[in-house]
């Protein structure tokens, strides 16, 4: 399934209105995500779309990026495949005493 990056999204906006604002360009949307912060809950801006078909993916970049919700310009573009971060809380880190 093409997924999407979308950046630059309004914080005010909910998933909800991030995918009526998708489909209403004619793109069905499988699922939608929008990152929020994982201290304060708050979203970070950007997030990420699985559409439902494959041939879509250009059409949909070409379609939405660079266009406008609530006041923002918003870039679109293919995501990255994700890969998986180590825990930064479980990464061991080097004592200073303990270097040469």
């Amino acid at each position: 399934m093409p997924r999407l990056f979308v950046g630059n999204i309004p914080h005010a906006t909910s998933v909800v209105e991030l995918t009526r604002w998708v489909e209403s360009r004619g793109f069905r949307v499988d699922s939608a995500e929008i990152i929020c912060d994982r201290v304060t809950g708050k979203p970070r801006g950007f997030g990420f779309l699985t559409l439902n078909k494959k041939h879509d993916l250009e059409a949909a970049i070409k379609a939405m990026n660079g266009r406008t919700i609530q006041g923002r310009i918003i870039t679109v573009t293919e995501a990255a495949p994700f890969v998986e971060q180590p825990n930064r809380d479980s990464v061991q880190t080097q004592d200073d005493s303990e270097a040469v």
